[in-house]
């Protein structure tokens, strides 16, 4: 089966996948990659895109957060998240720069090379275990930035049960995530 598409180009080095809050099939190529590599590429996750977009069709929306209510995570975040930085900054071994929260409609946390994180308000409507997750993950970063097998030995050494947490977020993220209306 093939899906209708929009494929976006840029420097980037692998191929991904996703599919937007309106339900729309995204693919994310580098320069050079053809159209039978990605064909073929959107072909190895049939699967994946099946059962995402079925639940993406069954999942009872729910209410796009009011810009008060944005605010109101955002302020909640500010004093949460800082304080699991330095809950587990000490256990990756690692330095942290300036600590920002946002309002982001595709991840929930980011790192830079500088050692600055970004973290997503919608954290706060995810359960502890996820927003624990989430700061150890970009934590990890400042280690490897990357997504090598050293990372996630990183990520498993501080937080042996993250998988669960993983999983929580890639099953539900994306339900949250539409609540941002723009």
């Amino acid at each position: 089966m093939m899906y209708d598409m929009e494929i976006i180009r840029s420097r980037r080095r692998t191929l991904g996948l996703e599919i937007t809050r309106d339900g729309r099939v995204v693919v994310r190529a580098p320069f050079g990659v053809s159209e039978e590599q990605i064909r073929r590429f959107v072909t190895s996750k049939q699967g994946w895109l099946e059962k995402h977009l079925a639940d993406f069709a069954q999942a009872e929306p729910l209410p796009p957060l009011t810009s008060g209510e944005i605010r109101a995570l955002a302020e909640a975040a500010l004093e949460d998240i800082p304080r699991r930085v330095e809950k587990y900054a000490p256990l990756v071994g690692v330095r942290v720069g300036r600590i920002t929260i946002r309002n982001q409609v595709s991840r929930w946390g980011s790192c830079s090379a500088k050692g600055n994180l970004n973290f997503n308000c919608l954290l706060m409507l995810c359960p502890e275990e996820v927003r624990d997750y989430v700061v150890v993950h970009e934590l990890c970063h400042r280690k490897q930035l990357n997504h090598s097998p050293a990372f996630w030995a990183e990520v498993e050494r501080v937080l042996p049960g993250y998988k669960e947490q993983y999983r929580w977020l890639k099953e539900n993220g994306s339900r949250l995530i539409r609540r941002l209306e723009r």
